[in-house]
């Protein structure tokens, strides 16, 4: 079946043009190409001194660059990369965000879930088909390897010959990201502490691993220095600039790895259409600014109509958090106005960074494609999760449905493929919290304890998930959480206020709900999820703030693990999986 099959009943006249075009080629983002390709990367992963915010530091970067390289691929074609672990003391991997990796969970990049993290010197083949067009990024999904700068940008394009569902002239990659100047492994150890010591605000944000610490494009712009830069122009942290052509129309593919900043994105006198939300395309609709958090990507078009002997600012400031963080700046440049001429009108003034409503109003009004699938009328099972801190021994952490979340020595796609049961905990993990709980205050009791248990998910089942919101430890906290699917897409059924009833499904959005990888919960809210389990393999559902996964924010979902055939030997040589190996000589 396609994922899009279009009808234009009841289509408005004044849209009716534009979604005649969308649906005529709606269902290339999952059309399969004639002409495949298998595109060969050779990375070697290793730390090396660089200067993204102009202080020279520490980063995590692929063949000597940071961000890594840009991968670009056509639908249906197959990526191979062979990553060697250059770190000289830690293991590594890289998950590739928004791939569902259909037939190679094993693939999918994360340690202790699909494969062992692979040990310095040792190469790993990373080897999937990208089955779907859209904008996708790739990060490290081991300790906290994102937040030292493993990641980069992955565009699936569709086919060649063939057209996306909109018109452009030319394309922008913006890869936003959060910088610390202490280590990753200081931040571990601080969080791992008791008392806590917490990574507090970045210092930078990066937009494509660039950014300002101590000079400012525009010096006591928000919190900014009152420095001004000055750029030769081959800077490590030099800004890059948008260069563009008058009366164009110009597609700008964003994406967040940020390891804990929501973010917001402006350009002066510039409208946004948003056309696409994490590999799908959506319905487009206009917008002066576009809140995006962490794990999240979009792409949206924009009219390059305004004065060409002018340039505009373009701006990220931060959300849902008190931005100690100053806002990060660049410009998109008219040529052939020059790219020194620093724009004359003020930059866009990012929301308050506690107007959910401003948040609430952008996310609410993504909706899929006309004619786009529609998810199952019902569902099989529903599983309510609830976020919430706790303390366990005095030590803070988070946790889901009071089970903070611990991975174990093998991986659970091992150990599940070979019934190896000791290899995690057998519990089934709670599907549901206490109906007496109180969202709204500190738990009454914060204790809370580890687990690793697994939800196991009937193949081809149709799965809710409610994701509950609460208080944390503190009075009247409750903190933004933009969760991210591994293996699946889902349906975005709604979002709503307070604690989630039966009565809230009147609420839900059957009709053209948007497919997402990553969602977002506010705070003291609750938000609906329906997916439907097709794709074998053990998957992690997660916060994807990366501190509160190490803190313990995340579960595990397994499916249908027997159907999964040819295991690379190599994604399973730790823990009991290695052993078996070792006794057996038996290689899966």
């Amino acid at each position: 079946m396609s994922l899009y099959s279009c009808s234009l009943a009841n289509s408005r006249p004044r849209i009716l043009h534009y979604l005649t075009l969308w649906c005529s080629v709606a269902s290339l983002m999952v059309v399969k190409s004639t002409a495949v390709k298998v595109r060969h990367y050779k990375w070697d992963v290793e730390y090396m001194f660089w200067a993204p915010d102009c202080e020279e530091r520490v980063v995590m970067g692929i063949n000597g660059q940071f961000p890594g390289p840009t991968i670009r691929a056509e639908v249906g074609d197959t990526i191979h990369v062979d990553l060697t672990n250059k770190l000289s003391t830690e293991g590594v991997v890289i998950h590739w965000h928004g791939i569902r990796q259909l037939g190679t969970p094993w693939a999918d990049g994360t340690a202790s879930i699909s494969q062992c993290p692979i040990n310095p010197g040792e190469t790993f083949t990373y080897r999937f088909v990208v089955d779907k067009a859209g904008t996708y990024f790739y990060h490290g999904h081991y300790g906290m390897q994102r937040s030292g700068g493993l990641y980069g940008t992955l565009i699936v394009e569709v086919p060649k010959g063939q057209h996306e569902p909109f018109h452009y002239d030319g394309e922008f990659n913006l890869l936003l990201s959060d910088w610390w100047h202490e280590s990753i492994h200081e931040q571990e150890v601080g969080l791992s502490s008791k008392p806590l010591r917490w990574i507090g605000e970045p210092q930078t944000l990066l937009i494509n691993g660039r950014g300002q610490y101590n000079c400012s494009l525009l010096p006591n712009f928000g919190n900014s220095s009152s420095t001004q830069c000055k750029f030769r122009g081959n800077e490590q942290c030099a800004p890059q600039i948008l260069q563009v052509l008058p009366n164009k129309t110009y597609r700008v593919r964003l994406a967040s790895t940020t390891a804990l900043a929501s973010l917001n994105i402006a350009i002066g006198n510039h409208k946004m259409i948003v056309v696409e939300a994490d590999g799908n395309y959506v319905q487009p609709f206009t917008v002066d600014d576009l809140d995006i958090y962490s794990g999240e990507s979009y792409s949206f078009l924009i009219n390059t109509n305004q004065n060409p002997n002018k340039n505009y600012w373009i701006v990220i400031g931060v959300r849902g958090r008190r931005p100690n963080t100053p806002p990060a700046l660049t410009i998109l440049n008219y040529k052939p106005t020059s790219a020194s001429k620093l724009p004359t009108i003020s930059p866009p003034i990012t929301p308050a960074w506690n107007d959910y409503n401003h948040s609430k109003s952008f996310t609410k009004n993504i909706f899929a494609l006309m004619g786009s699938h529609t998810p199952p009328a019902t569902y099989d099972r529903r599983i309510a999760l609830l976020n919430t801190q706790n303390r366990i021994d005095g030590f803070i952490k988070w946790a889901i449905n009071n089970v903070s979340l611990v991975f174990p020595p093998t991986p659970y796609l091992g150990s599940i493929k070979f019934g190896l049961k000791s290899g995690f905990d057998q519990t089934n993990p709670p599907e549901n919290f206490p109906s007496s709980y109180d969202i709204m205050s500190p738990p009454a009791n914060p204790n809370t304890t580890t687990g690793s248990g697994v939800y196991r998910l009937g193949y081809n089942t149709t799965v809710d998930i409610i994701l509950q919101n609460a208080n944390a430890l503190g009075a009247n906290v409750s903190e933004i959480h933009p969760w991210h699917l591994h293996g699946h897409d889902f349906w975005v059924l709604g979002y709503g206020e307070g604690k989630f009833t039966k009565d809230d499904e009147a609420k839900f959005n059957l009709k053209n709900p948007p497919l997402r990888n990553t969602v977002v919960i506010f705070p003291y809210g609750w938000t609906a999820l329906r997916f439907v389990a097709d794709n074998p393999g053990a998957w992690a559902f997660h916060c994807h703030i990366e501190p509160h996964l190490h803190m313990g924010m995340g579960v595990v979902l397994a499916s249908a693990v027997e159907r999964v055939q040819g295991i690379p030997s190599n994604a399973l040589t730790c823990g009991l999986t290695a052993k078996m190996f070792l006794k057996k000589k038996n290689i899966p």
